[in-house]
């Protein structure tokens, strides 16, 4: 179900907040107001981890995938939850997957995003902050421009607007990586 994000035309102001968005070089370490906040992610990072290992086996590389997961989540204003299942649609977890269509990595963006909003650079989108960021932003950018309808948004992001498939597969992962206290 690998994306087919279309190329829309979209005013100069929206561009530019994406590629602020995407070329801010912050790297991935979360910062807590109060160590309850804290706990609670760490506690997030264990169990996602541990759902996580039979996907990404290499507990380091799990590690790093999770907290930019977190990151980037939060960064956009996303559940990571949601952003876990998205991907699990997309590419199955797999940092090189290319779709028939030329979506790229984790994700599954689109090359064109690294000329529109990006350096031009698509190769870029194979590596992991890169390509979340990218997502990410380009999925919260879809969430506002559809008034927040996530139905609409994710639909959007695929390229299948309208089709029932494709988001309701991301609405039924999302709940398999939800995190219950």
């Amino acid at each position: 179900m690998a994306g087919n994000q279309l190329e829309e035309a979209m005013a100069d102001s929206v561009r530019l907040a994406l590629s602020k968005a995407v070329s801010d070089a912050s790297p991935p370490k979360p910062s807590f107001t109060n160590i309850d906040e804290r706990i609670k992610y760490l506690n997030w990072l264990g169990e996602m981890s541990v759902r996580l290992k039979r996907r990404i086996p290499d507990y380091q590389t799990r590690i790093e995938f999770l907290e930019t997961v977190w990151y980037e989540s939060k960064r956009a204003g996303l559940d990571p939850a949601m952003v876990l299942g998205l991907m699990q649609v997309e590419s199955g977890f797999r940092k090189y997957a290319t779709s028939v269509v030329g979506a790229r990595g984790y994700m599954q963006v689109m090359p064109f995003w690294s000329r529109v909003i990006g350096d031009g650079n698509a190769k870029m989108l194979f590596k992991m902050q890169t390509n979340l960021r990218y997502g990410c932003s380009i999925l919260r950018m879809y969430i506002d421009m559809e008034k927040g309808d996530l139905y609409l948004a994710l639909g959007r992001y695929n390229g299948s607007r309208g089709k029932p498939e494709y988001p309701n597969a991301v609405l039924a992962n999302w709940k398999n990586w939800e995190y219950k206290k």
